[in-house]
């Protein structure tokens, strides 16, 4: 008989807030750990990853822990500062509706930061061993009323070297008021020796490793620099056959950042992530759903029981760390017996995850190359060429006929006119970057004299932010935004950056409120106070007149045709 979330003993706000990240059913882990880490019993997990323990242990945390209280009452060590991020993300999800305030203690990061953020107070703390010891050592930490303790795989701890931290932190946490969870791939002596010495009659829990299918799916991978995720992607967009495209990052802020990126660079895509109202997630989902919407940038919200069937291409931006996560989101494709295409960003300092995921799936994961610069401009020819030839086959032409007449009674012969008129046609595209991707070389890392990889101060971006091609979208604004595109006519709305307004923000309004296809939304020039939008000429009277009385944000907007001398803005 299969179990649901209601039978083990959550509380509703936790419900609710599963529910929201699309989770149906309890993996088994969650089913045997969530009844038993509730009643009060420590908990010797042995699972592999990929099984769903963040949730096992976090949700019973969540319900324990008192939010009307400021002090630190739950710590999570893990052994990655990457899987650390991950775990404080899916915790701060969980628990939206309790307000728990989670704060990852991680290398890499601005020890001011962590300072100021422990200064106002953390309910839960997610850190690595190495961090976490730093900031005990400085009195920044105090854990003497923490009253949960989780250790997450703690065997690639052991193989780190950081056991010994882990039992020196241990020790600084009152044994008697604590409650203790650990999950491991595998127990050797060393990790039972822990669970002796620091848990209380752990009930043991062993899950056996599911067997994936996902056969139906092409995996591939590309090695970019952080710095070169952005363009690479944009060639893959420009030379993929792509029905529809979902592209994954790590974090909401990627997400957003990301698709304004994309929609900068002439693509109509929007943003899904787990901080939209319902309203608003429904509308996106929507416009993906009927072709309005072709590429849909997501956090993991997207890859667990959302409804979503014909995507062609699942992008990896982010590379998850966790298989599990690897599994759901390349699962968007190759359903109900089609084939799919997996993509997957990998930067040089995430080679060593690629092994994880492998092993995971049973499949191997190919690296491929790039498409080159004459690649792309194949493909735009063919594009143009295919949608030339279908307005011959289908659209009346007698008002261009006429023009070619009264072309020809100038002197102008059909070769010159054809060649000039191909070239106004594709001036947008033309002059649309291709933008160069900074090669990465296969030779082995080389360390500096402090041991430190070379290079990896650089490689920070692939946590986010904007060494990771994402920042400043405006400071690399194609000359596609500032021209006219043919067969469109230009609006003029009354706001721009100065009131907050974001590519997403007009082409979600636009296709969501009239019904229209993004692809009918052209170039978009957000200027300080205003902005300019090209539409397709045929559906320029209807936006006009259904966005009438358009509010964003609760302020109303106006929006009206630009007058001639603004069309070259």
């Amino acid at each position: 008989m299969e179990t649901n979330f209601n039978q083990l003993g959550l509380q509703q706000d936790l419900l609710q807030a599963i529910i929201e990240c699309g989770y149906e059913t309890p993996t088994p882990i969650q089913n045997n750990a969530i009844p038993a880490l509730l009643g009060g019993r420590d908990v010797l997990g042995q699972a592999q990853t990929g099984t769903g323990k963040t949730a096992a242990f976090a949700l019973p945390m969540l319900q324990v822990i008192d939010t009307e209280q400021s002090h630190i009452q739950a710590l999570i060590l893990t052994p990655t500062r990457e899987l650390a991020s991950q775990v404080a993300n899916n915790i701060h999800l969980y628990g939206k509706y309790r307000q728990a305030r989670v704060l990852p203690v991680i290398g890499g990061t601005s020890y001011d930061r962590q300072l100021r953020r422990l200064e106002k107070g953390a309910h839960i703390v997610v850190g690595t061993p190495g961090r976490t010891l730093d900031l005990i050592n400085r009195g920044a930490m105090d854990f003497s009323r923490v009253k949960y303790v989780v250790l997450d795989e703690a065997d690639e701890m052991l193989k780190m070297g950081f056991i010994e931290d882990v039992e020196t932190i241990l020790q600084t946490i009152p044994r008697d008021q604590r409650q203790t969870a650990l999950f491991s791939a595998t127990l050797p002596d060393e990790i039972q020796k822990i669970a002796r010495n620091y848990m209380r009659d752990p009930q043991l829990i062993k899950m056996a490793k599911e067997k994936l299918t996902v056969e139906a799916i092409e995996q591939r991978y590309y090695l970019v620099h952080p710095d070169s995720k952005l363009p690479a992607l944009s060639r893959l967009l420009e030379t993929e056959e792509i029905h529809s495209a979902l592209i994954f990052t790590r974090t909401r802020a990627g997400s957003m950042e990301l698709a304004e990126a994309l929609l900068e660079r002439g693509y109509t895509a929007d943003a899904l992530h787990g901080e939209l109202n319902q309203p608003a997630r429904e509308s996106v989902l929507r416009r993906f759903r009927n072709g309005q919407l072709p590429v849909l940038v997501a956090t993991d919200v997207v890859a667990r029981g959302v409804d979503i069937t014909g995507v062609s291409h699942v992008f990896n931006y982010d590379m998850p760390y966790d298989p599990e996560d690897y599994v759901h989101r390349i699962g968007r494709t190759g359903r109900a017996g089609r084939t799919g295409i997996a993509i997957m960003m990998v930067t040089p300092r995430e080679r060593r995850y690629l092994n994880a995921l492998e092993d995971y799936t049973k499949q191997k994961i190919v690296r491929h190359e790039l498409p080159k610069l004459e690649t792309v401009r194949q493909h735009r020819d063919r594009r143009f060429l295919s949608q030339l030839t279908n307005v011959i086959d289908n659209d009346s032409l007698e008002r261009e006929q006429a023009m070619l007449e009264e072309l020809l009674t100038h002197g102008y012969d059909i070769e010159q006119i054809a060649t000039a008129t191909l070239r106004l046609l594709r001036a947008d595209e033309l002059n649309r970057p291709i933008d160069h991707v900074k090669s990465v070389s296969d030779e082995p890392v080389k360390r500096s004299s402090d041991g430190r990889r070379r290079g990896e101060q650089g490689d920070r971006g692939d946590r986010g932010g904007k060494r990771e091609g994402r920042g400043d979208v405006k400071s690399r604004r194609p000359e596609i935004m500032t021209g006219r595109e043919a067969g469109m006519v230009r609006l003029i709305l009354n706001q721009g950056h100065n009131h907050g307004i974001r590519p997403r923000d007009i082409v979600g309004a636009i296709a969501g409120e009239v019904g229209i296809s993004g692809k009918d939304i052209g170039a978009i020039d957000i200027q300080n106070d205003q902005t300019f939008v090209d539409v397709k000429a045929s559906q320029a009277d209807r936006i006009l007149r259904e966005m009438g009385q358009w509010r964003l944000r609760g302020k109303p907007i106006k929006l009206t045709r630009a007058d001639q001398s603004m069309r070259g803005k």
